[in-house]
């Protein structure tokens, strides 16, 4: 067999990077559980609050309270690959620690190999809490559980609006992963990672719908705010399985997300080849 046979595809070295990544974040079931309880008390309470609300002036809702419920028990289910505080510490220690020289010795490309460990990350945490969750709410009275989106009368429509729910959970994934990696290459900068991951994390919180929908913001804030990259990560899956976006306006939100994640793949790698030509490690 030729050397050349023996070399791993493309394909395979990230798969294993990913196949690495997603086994070790299957470990923490612990922390697994204490995380469902916590985001089902929460998605409770939130529930209650936007009952309350909804009793007090239902003309005041910009959502109906059924598709305003489903936003919340999906965001708590997704909450651990939706959330903009996770961050993957061993990168900011290769970075600030001088191990990025073994990273760079690699026979592999880094922002594709750090953008691989990102999105396993995620992705294996949210596995082991989403299913209870789900679970758990759609067995709740109408009004405080999940159902299924507003406006699904047929088996049609509700497979429909599961495809294009995975779909946009898919673009959420590679949105988020693609912004966390602007985070991980300011530290080439900044050197201290905290003040970035602070600001981030409240402007990706408010702006993505994290702390209240955006359609609840005021006239003319959803309009533009719908655009953004943030409303790319959890409002737009959030939004098409409570079903306030169905049919095209759904289908062009996704398409808007995967848009989203090209651009910002596209523009963190550039960046990530700029910032290493600067790189200088110190030690010996």
């Amino acid at each position: 067999m030729s050397e050349a046979a023996k070399q791993p595809s493309f394909l395979h070295k990230y798969l294993a990077f990913f196949h690495i990544r997603f086994s070790a974040g299957l470990q923490y079931r612990a922390a697994a559980l204490a995380g469902i309880a916590t985001q089902f008390f929460w998605g409770f309470m939130e529930t209650l609050l936007y009952n309350a609300f909804w009793r007090g002036d239902p003309s005041a809702f910009p959502m109906g309270l059924q598709a305003t419920v489903n936003y919340i028990w999906f965001r708590q289910a997704m909450l651990s690959m939706f959330n903009s505080w996770h961050f993957d510490s061993s990168i900011f220690s290769a970075i600030t620690g001088g191990s990025i020289s073994m990273e760079l010795i690699r026979p592999c490309d880094l922002y594709a190999m750090w953008l691989t460990k990102s999105c396993a990350s995620r992705l294996s945490r949210v596995v082991l809490r989403c299913m209870p969750i789900l679970v758990i709410a759609s067995f709740l009275p109408a009004g405080y559980g999940m159902r299924f989106p507003e406006g699904c009368e047929t088996a049609g429509d509700v497979v429909f609006a599961l495809a294009v729910t995975l779909i946009s959970l898919i673009g959420s994934l590679l949105v988020v992963s693609s912004i966390e990696m602007f985070v991980y290459i300011s530290t080439f900068y900044t050197l201290n990672h905290a003040g970035v991951r602070m600001v981030y994390g409240m402007v990706a919180g408010f702006l993505g719908g994290e702390l209240v929908p955006l359609p609840f913001l005021p006239d003319g804030f959803y309009d533009v705010l719908q655009y953004l990259p943030f409303a790319a990560v959890q409002s737009a899956p959030c939004l098409i399985w409570g079903g306030t976006l169905a049919g095209m306006d759904a289908l062009r939100t996704v398409g808007l997300q995967f848009i989203w994640a090209a651009v910002l793949i596209v523009t963190g790698r550039m960046w990530l080849n700029r910032s290493l030509k600067r790189v200088v490690v110190q030690g010996g």
